[in-house]
């Protein structure tokens, strides 16, 4: 057991070193506070979407930001857009549920919010045609996903595309970008 756990904690270590020595992945990181910043700005929300693993980190990083990260401040407009399950299970029974995000993406968004969509393999059907519905409206769009990019990756004003193929490793990478995006946007905005 204690090899497994050493090779866990190793290759999580790799990945974010990669991510680290990556200048471009860094300055991503920069664009997407900027973008989120500005949305907050102009009064405009961000919206996250994911499915399993990746929706419990959709809500997590929405909370970050609707609650409070590291400031006692005001509550910041963020969203999990899977957290209404009378929607969802209706939506899903009714249209299918690869259309459980676009729907509610073309109800609800507008042009200037933000969509942040998190699909390890970046082909999660809900999440690409949600990705679709937000170009036509004009809505900025942040995908994370593994290294790859899968269909996210055209469909991505910004994408964060973690240098690994291991769900657990990209997943545990997304809550760090995500992390560092809440930290710099609050510092920001509350200065």
């Amino acid at each position: 057991m204690k090899n497994i756990i050493q090779e866990s904690i190793e290759a999580s270590i790799q990945v974010k070193e990669s991510i680290l020595l990556d200048d471009a992945f860094l300055q991503r990181i920069e664009e997407a506070v900027n973008s989120i910043l500005l949305a907050f700005q102009q009064g405009k929300r961000i919206y996250f979407c994911g499915n399993g693993g990746s929706a419990a980190d959709a809500q997590h990083l929405a909370a970050e930001f609707s609650g409070r990260f590291y400031k006692n401040r005001k509550a910041l407009p963020a969203e999990a857009l899977h957290c209404n399950t009378s929607y969802l299970t209706a939506v899903a029974n009714d249209f299918g549920y690869d259309e459980i995000y676009a729907r509610i993406v073309e109800g609800i968004l507008e042009p200037g919010d933000v969509l942040i969509g998190l699909s390890t393999s970046g082909n999660s059907p809900n999440i690409v045609k949600a990705f679709e519905s937000a170009r036509l409206l004009s809505i900025t769009t942040i995908g994370f996903t593994g290294s790859k990019g899968g269909q996210l990756a055209g469909l991505s004003d910004l994408l964060f595309n973690v240098p690994s193929d291991d769900t657990p490793r990209i997943q545990e990478s997304h809550i760090m970008v995500g992390h560092i995006i809440c930290q710099l946007v609050e510092a920001k905005f509350f200065a």
